[in-house]
């Protein structure tokens, strides 16, 4: 297999490490394999790609679609470095509320796999970052929620003492206001 799953604090969470076959020229690595992805639990296919860039203390989030346009995402730093959240957001689940977070960079090539039922955002660490990820749903705006990124309920210890925020991040309700349809199942 050309990757490494390692279940997270929360255990739908999964730290994605690719093979990296590194030689005079550069490097190569597999990034995504459906087949690999699927014996590893995530079953559902990516649908779309994006991409965005990042400046030095940017928060981004804490995002999410609610059902039935809900969201699992594949998340890749491919320059600088990010501090990458995923929030629990399933009622009924023994981790409702809680976040698990990891560094991801261009240098360490990890990815994190956040599942549908989670909120996803992040910190910018260096001057600069850009960050790829891939959904399992398209885009649906008027599905998109969100919840506040410094909300104490949750707890989140971002690594960023003056946060640069989007007027619409930084207007986000409290999970406990916030919409959501998630419901655990096991």
């Amino acid at each position: 297999m050309s990757f490494r799953f390692t279940r997270l604090k929360i255990p739908d969470v999964l730290l994605i490490e690719p093979q990296v076959f590194p030689d005079g020229r550069g490097f190569f690595m597999e990034a995504y394999k459906l087949p690999d992805f699927k014996k590893a639990g995530i079953n559902k296919p990516l649908v779309q790609l994006n991409h965005s860039k990042s400046r030095k203390n940017v928060v981004r989030g804490l995002h999410y679609q609610i059902s039935p346009f809900a969201q699992g995402k594949i998340v890749r730093a491919v320059a600088g470095e990010i501090f990458e959240v995923a929030v629990d957001l399933r009622k009924g689940s023994p981790f409702y509320g809680k976040w698990v977070g990891l560094n991801l960079s261009a240098r360490n090539k990890k990815m994190i796999y956040i599942p549908e039922g989670f909120a996803h955002g992040f910190c910018t660490l260096t001057d600069g970052a850009e960050i790829f990820y891939g959904c399992t749903s398209a885009y649906a705006p008027k599905h998109e929620r969100g919840v506040r990124w410094d909300d104490p309920a949750i707890k989140i210890k971002w690594p960023v003492r003056r946060p640069i925020l989007s007027r619409r991040d930084a207007l986000l309700p409290v999970l406990d206001e916030a919409e959501n349809n998630f419901i655990y199942k096991r």
